[in-house]
């Protein structure tokens, strides 16, 4: 597996328990597997960076894929409400954050790698409206895709740490990569209110649905 990992240094050899706790699922190493998307996750509005290039030997690591089969949107929300601060001030948002975490966690910390959704500023918000009830479920998983912000690959055991290889580095310029960044998060916010968080249909799932028993999470309509 070729991996790229964006950064603002060179990072040859990634240290297992380093980085931030409260990234969308812990601690971790996250990657991709499209070069210019670590380029842009590499850059800020100041300075440039650096897309560190990996080989990954995963034939014998185990894989969270929660964008595979038998996992819905929920289960990727729920490691996200345990690693990201969510503003759960008013009694729904607190309510569906519990109900969340009950019926859809996931064992993610049991795996070697984790595939899933990226929570960049734009799909972050995305999430705060459902759990607000301001959108649907549906419409929460059509906005995860506005952007085309892709998948991200997570390093998480100290055993696929062992098998990442050092393959080199690209530069990333600031000039060139910032005004994609930025694009590519304000395109999806565009698509988000001009097409998705004021188009309700009559079936649509909120998360009051939920939490009033409306919906089962085995519900084929969460898949």
């Amino acid at each position: 597996m070729k991996l790229n990992h964006g950064s603002t240094r060179i990072i040859k050899h990634p240290e297992y328990g380093k980085g931030k706790p409260y990234n969308d699922y812990g601690l971790g190493f996250y990657c991709t597997e499209s070069i210019e998307m670590a380029k842009e996750w590499a850059v800020t509005k100041n300075r440039g960076g650096f897309a560190n290039i990996y080989e990954l030997d995963d034939k014998d690591l185990s894989v969270l894929n929660l964008n595979g089969g038998g996992y819905c949107c929920l289960n990727w929300f729920s490691i996200l409400l345990e690693n990201r601060s969510f503003d759960t001030d008013n009694l729904l948002a607190a309510e569906a954050k519990e109900y969340i975490l009950d019926h859809f966690r996931v064992p993610y910390k049991e795996y070697d790698l984790i595939i899933g959704y990226r929570a960049d500023d734009s799909y972050f918000s995305f999430a705060q409206d459902f759990l607000n009830g301001a959108i649907s479920y549906r419409q929460l998983t059509n906005a995860m895709r506005l952007g085309k912000l892709g998948e991200q690959i997570v390093v998480k055991s100290p055993r696929a740490f062992e098998q990442l290889r050092f393959r080199g580095y690209e530069t990333a310029d600031r000039e060139e990569y910032y005004p994609l960044k930025a694009h590519r998060d304000q395109m999806a916010r565009k698509q988000y209110f001009d097409k998705e968080r004021n188009r309700r249909m009559p079936d649509d799932i909120y998360i009051i649905h939920l939490l009033n028993g409306e919906v089962k999470s085995d519900d084929p309509r969460l898949r």
